[in-house]
């Protein structure tokens, strides 16, 4: 039974994504076309469609790779890594007939996913007419994917590669292009930026399967999605009869006899929308599975305010899910960067948000990851902080210090590493400490100390070397500390690179009563 449902699956799933005609002609996805931008220095994947059984060669430069597409009419080659960044170049893709892509730079590609802070495109960002007026930048290459779901993955979708300029640049991700500008102008070198974000979505639809079936802490999503697909498969089942009936009824039919009406209402794929499992990796990220890219900016949450440290394992289960799908050859951990919220008023428990950044900074111990703390460019009553322009920047930082090797780069705000009682004080230790000052002069703010009674309350820091000590009147023996546990906090704790530290909290304690602000 199982069986037959996934093939009822794939049969119809096939039909609603409108599975284009048999063609002789060899053809190429969208991702693979003139203007694009190489990932420089990986072995690139190129690939597309032909006849079944026809054989194609790809030539670039000096390379040549042949390969013969298989029963479906899919082929894939892998070209040698290109040491050199620059251009331009043209590659050739041969079969029965001959594709030129021309226009082609070698450099570095980046893509940026997420929901509406990464969607906010430069026109909406701070100095926005200003930005698009000097975007001159003809070695930056944009691709920008339309907001389109799928409840099966999708092969194709509606994109093209674009110079950047004052008469393309306004639409694309400001958040990516602010950080490919940086890239660009740091390194010299082309840069291919990838938009493919969706405003007001929730992290799940953009985890592919291979995420949900890589953390045993997904299972409950996984049985959720795998939940849906039966389902599906049980109707497809049920319109499946119908359409036997109709056929036997059309196949017995006597002249003048009355047909039945043909069977309607076939049913949409579950997944076929911007909310459920699956359904925007298979529509907006599938498509352009497995181009070479260095690495991925990652800008969401707000969709899942609530979740605690169930997101940290809903983003280890994306993470892992998009390297799985890649799987790059001498790029197999790409980065992933990612934006922690910045505060905002949600209402409700004010301290749901700061379960959400206690996740993001748990993320943090997955291997080649980077985040970019935002608490002191907020707009408390605007969920979407027009200075994109900085978190471009902070996100940089991650890449130019981590990714490119530039060793003398402060690229992280002070992150929380230890706490250490001493009398009635409390001693904090963190990472990527030197120069700790107040951003604005100010004593420290939204600093919170608790006995073990649990309840905290508003306490007094003071930054002694590269530490805070923290105390309250009352306190006399310290079991915990919070650091802007609040979704209004814009705390003023910096380090000497200017870079804000990530609100923390050292107790894992469910039912402490929060500092008043």
């Amino acid at each position: 039974m199982k069986n037959v449902k996934r093939c009822l699956i794939a049969a119809l799933g096939a039909l609603l994504a409108g599975v284009a005609p048999v063609q002789a002609d060899v053809r190429l996805p969208e991702v693979i076309s003139n203007n694009m931008v190489l990932q420089k220095d990986i072995p690139l994947p190129i690939w597309g469609w032909a006849d079944a059984g026809e054989e194609v060669t790809v030539t670039l430069g000096d390379s040549s790779v042949k390969s013969t597409a298989d029963g479906a009419g899919k082929w894939m080659v892998t070209l040698p890594a290109v040491k050199t960044a620059g251009g331009p170049h043209e590659m050739t893709v041969k079969g029965k007939n001959e594709i030129k892509v021309s226009n082609i730079l070698i450099g570095e590609v980046w893509a940026g996913s997420g929901q509406s802070n990464m969607q906010w495109n430069v026109a909406q960002s701070i100095n926005g007419q200003q930005e698009i007026a000097s975007a001159n930048f003809p070695k930056i290459r944009l691709f920008m994917i339309p907001l389109i779901p799928s409840g099966t993955p999708s092969e194709h979708v509606a994109a093209q590669w674009v110079e950047c300029s004052p008469e393309t640049v306004a639409g694309s991700s400001a958040v990516l292009f602010f950080f490919g500008r940086e890239i660009h102008q740091k390194l010299d070198m082309p840069v291919g930026l990838i938009t493919t974000a969706w405003g007001g979505t929730r992290i799940q639809p953009w985890i592919p399967p291979q995420g949900y079936t890589a953390i045993p802490e997904l299972d409950g999503e996984k049985k959720e999605w795998l939940g849906m697909l039966n389902g599906y498969a049980d109707n497809l089942a049920h319109y499946a009869d119908a359409i036997k009936v109709y056929d036997h009824a059309v196949e017995t039919a006597k002249p003048g006899d009355v047909l039945p009406a043909v069977p309607s209402n076939l049913p949409g794929h579950p997944l076929n929308n911007n909310f459920q499992h699956t359904g925007l990796y298979n529509g907006m990220i599938h498509p352009i599975v497995p181009f070479g890219i260095r690495g991925f900016l990652w800008y969401q949450g707000e969709s899942n305010n609530g979740q605690g440290m169930h997101y940290y394992q809903l983003k280890r289960g994306l993470i892992e899910g998009w390297r799985s799908v890649w799987n790059q050859e001498g790029n197999r951990d790409f980065p992933f960067l990612f934006a922690q919220l910045a505060p905002y008023n949600y209402g409700g428990d004010p301290t749901r948000l700061a379960g959400i950044w206690e996740a993001q900074s748990a993320t943090l111990a997955v291997k080649n990851t980077g985040m970019a703390v935002l608490t002191d460019i907020t707009t408390l009553n605007d969920i979407h902080p027009p200075n994109k322009q900085e978190v471009g920047r902070r996100l940089s930082l991650w890449a130019l210090a981590n990714t490119y090797g530039k060793a003398d780069l402060v690229y992280s705000g002070p992150l929380y590493k230890s706490m250490k009682a001493d009398g009635n004080k409390a001693i904090i230790t963190f990472d990527h400490a030197a120069g700790l000052k107040s951003r604005d002069g100010k004593d420290l703010s939204w600093w919170a100390i608790a006995g073990e009674d649990k309840k905290f309350v508003k306490a007094t820091a003071k930054i002694v070397g590269d530490t805070v000590v923290v105390t309250a009147e009352g306190v006399t023996k310290p079991a915990a500390v919070r650091f802007g546990w609040h979704q209004l906090a814009e705390p003023n704790l910096n380090n000497g690179a200017d870079l804000p530290a990530s609100p923390f909290r050292t107790d894992t304690w469910t039912d402490a009563e929060n500092a008043t602000p």
